[in-house]
């Protein structure tokens, strides 16, 4: 094993370790690890590589809330069709960005995710709305509008989106929160597969990076959730101090970005 190898592990462990412990946005590190921790030499190959441990880590959370009763499927279903189309046009986008600019763009997306995540709010909702063919007409527009734009920022940053799906779920159908974001993990999953399959296509993800990382992330899970548990109280303030976590490495990557355009 490669000390690359066991940087994908340590790396893969943090991004599972965070999702377990908080819940959520774990995802959004994983591009600036595979950069700087683990020496991905292309922000393209990061992008595509990082979108198979996010599909994948929203594929393992989804099995617990689909057994728990969270998923509203007819919405999951309609709003992640629409969603792997956008995925599809936004990945594609992303392959024609030159990386450099990408990174700064990933910078900005993490500024706006953190500070997203410390102003974060519960709210109430409808927790017996339901697609079907009389509410249809009112819904499925905003679902296919909403899942389509959400899934094309999906697709051309690499993400899980989940900070997006969320609100747009909730804004689509007035679910509750605790629905959306178990209904979210749907459309996780389907957005990451194809963003993934998308870069594959293209000979732009590492395989072996990939599967360390991944391994890492189980683990790390494992360990985050059971953390997760014990610090149930003080899972608000664990959050708030990984959104500022997250905004300073936004700043970080900023910076790497925009500075080779100004040199």
């Amino acid at each position: 094993m490669s000390a690359q190898d066991l940087l994908s592990i340590l790396s893969g462990s943090l991004v599972g370790f965070v999702l377990g412990l908080v819940g959520g946005g774990g995802s959004i590190i994983a591009v600036p690890l595979l950069l700087y921790a683990v020496g991905v030499g292309s922000t393209h190959v990061a992008l595509g590589t990082s979108a198979i441990a996010v599909s994948l880590s929203a594929l393992a959370n989804l099995v617990n809330h689909a057994r728990a009763g969270t998923v509203k499927w007819p919405c999951a279903v309609s709003f992640s069709a629409a969603g792997i189309a956008g995925a599809f046009a936004g990945s594609s986008l992303a392959m024609r960005v030159p990386g450099q600019h990408l990174l700064w763009m990933f910078g900005l997306l993490m500024l706006v995710i953190g500070t997203v995540m410390l102003l974060k709010k519960d709210a109430e909702g409808n927790p017996d709305v339901r697609l079907s063919l009389g509410t249809a007409p009112r819904l499925l527009p905003l679902l296919l509008i909403i899942g389509f734009a959400v899934g094309a920022l999906s697709g051309f940053f690499g993400i899980g989106g989940g900070f997006l799906i969320v609100p747009g779920l909730m804004l689509a159908t007035g679910m509750p929160i605790a629905n959306a974001i178990g209904t979210s993990l749907v459309a996780v999953t389907a957005f990451g597969a194809t963003t993934a399959a998308n870069y594959s296509w293209a000979g732009l993800v590492d395989w072996r990076i990939a599967a360390f990382f991944i391994a890492g992330g189980v683990l790390g899970g494992l360990i985050g959730s059971f953390a997760g548990r014990r610090l149930a109280k003080a899972k608000g303030r664990l959050a708030m101090v990984f959104a500022g976590f997250v905004i300073l490495i936004g700043l970080f990557v900023l910076w790497k970005g925009l500075s080779p355009l100004f040199a």
